[in-house]
């Protein structure tokens, strides 16, 4: 489940990609997000009618007080989500774009949640540090070429500020969301930021019915399957894997947005400097991983002792 969750997201990217050809960014990230919780709300109406009936009194008012929470925490959540989809949107607005590249750009949040950790006091093994500089090698390799910093696109910059922003988002449901149906908290987020994002279409763009009609798969495929089917195989799966597996799977998002990159838009391939950028950035963000899971194990075994 978690693999295919992976290479859902991987190759959403090739679908963000093919719509921006039809349709504006606001267009396409509201759309779709609108498409993905077609599917997640009635899915949750479905399982609260069904769990509802055997629940006591008690249970649903204990119910309607978590739900009220997972609203409460859902619309920082869901900002912070808004600001990072749609500067990755607008990622792949520029014709220079790479959907490969834009993935393994956006992967740099893995690195990026460990340092913003420290402002709240999170302490952040020896190894970790490591990593991060060695995915910030792989950033250079990346997004700088020979020519220097007058190579990075504007694509690379809002890849890069829409990373930042998902590891905000992680944080920020790290700190909140603990008490939380992840599901009904995924759907909070997806309306905030869908309505957002489409009130904000409204202003700046001009959709059509021929633009929409255009970008229909793309929309289709990133929305119901992206947002809707593999966040629920996410949920799922991790029910049954270590949360480290899972990590390590999921981020194999990344290679496969570049591996479906090459096959389905072969004029968007990465340079050879390219891919052993990505391959450096995938190495740090599975070695941050690792060190993570040793100093969560090490600082058990000393409370314990």
């Amino acid at each position: 489940m978690l693999l295919l969750t992976a290479f859902i997201w991987g190759s959403a990217f090739v679908a963000q990609s093919a719509g921006m050809d039809s349709v504006e960014a606001f267009t396409y990230n509201g759309v779709r997000i609108l498409y993905g919780l077609a599917v997640l709300i009635p899915f949750i109406l479905i399982r609260d009618r069904i769990e509802g009936k055997k629940m006591t009194a008690e249970q649903k008012e204990k119910r309607r007080q978590l739900d009220k929470k997972t609203w409460i925490v859902g619309i920082p959540i869901g900002l912070t989500l808004c600001v990072a989809t749609n500067f990755q949107q607008y990622a792949f607005s520029y014709p220079d774009h790479s959907p490969g590249k834009i993935a393994f750009i956006t992967a740099m949040y893995m690195l990026l949640v460990p340092v913003f950790g420290l402002f709240i006091k999170k302490k952040v093994p020896l190894p970790t540090w490591g990593c991060v500089a060695l995915g910030c090698v792989g950033l250079y390799l990346l997004s700088i070429g020979p020519g220097g910093f007058s190579a990075v696109t504007k694509s690379d910059v809002l890849a890069m500020v829409c990373s930042v922003f998902f590891a905000l988002h992680i944080l920020l449901i790290e700190k909140l969301g603990d008490e939380c149906d992840s599901i009904k908290l995924s759907c909070v987020q997806f309306i905030v930021t869908g309505v957002i994002t489409c009130i904000l279409m409204l202003i700046f763009e001009h959709p059509t019915a021929e633009g929409l009609k255009g970008a229909l798969i793309p929309m289709l495929y990133s929305g119901v399957l992206s947002c809707g089917v593999a966040y629920t195989l996410q949920i799922v799966g991790q029910k049954y894997t270590e949360s480290t597996l899972a990590s390590m799977i999921l981020c194999l998002e990344s290679v496969f947005g570049v591996l479906c990159s090459a096959w389905l838009l072969p004029d968007k391939n990465l340079t050879g400097r390219e891919i052993l950028g990505c391959a450096l950035m995938f190495v740090a963000i599975i070695a941050a991983q690792l060190a993570e899971v040793r100093h969560q194990k090490r600082t058990l075994t000393e409370n314990v002792l």
